[in-house]
């Protein structure tokens, strides 16, 4: 059974950092790209970044390009997301999710690409 699991949302003032984790099992980890996604109420999914199974080529939204770091430990089959000069426009649910793909040499930042998902971690940025 794949599972994936995210973690390090909370609350934070506006400019600071949070890291994101999104721990895997139950799959060939690195046969698969990963990817963050985010949602607030009445909005759609926005794909934040995503990362291919290799490491290589991460890609990331206009929005947080410059802010946000991608990465992932194929050891621990787990994927990062680092989140500095946070802002209020960045709250919001971050799912993380899976695309298999062991020759994939770019990803894509389209929830319908993904069938395994995360429950989601509330990022919340406010003073």
């Amino acid at each position: 059974q794949v599972q994936l699991v995210e973690s390090g949302g909370g609350l934070v003032q506006p400019g600071g950092s949070l890291r994101l984790s999104c721990a895997a099992s139950g799959l060939s980890f690195d046969n698969y790209a990963i990817a963050w996604f985010r949602q607030t109420p009445g909005k759609e999914r926005e794909g934040v970044s995503c990362i291919t199974p290799s490491g290589r080529r991460p890609d990331y939204a206009d929005s947080v390009k410059g802010r946000f770091t991608i990465s992932r430990d194929n050891a621990k089959n787990t994927v990062y997301l680092q989140m500095n000069r946070l802002k209020p426009e960045d709250t919001a649910v971050y799912y993380c999710a899976a695309d298999w793909g062991p020759d994939m040499s770019f990803c894509a930042r389209v929830p319908g690409r993904y069938y395994h998902w995360g429950q989601g971690t509330q990022v919340t940025v406010s003073s």
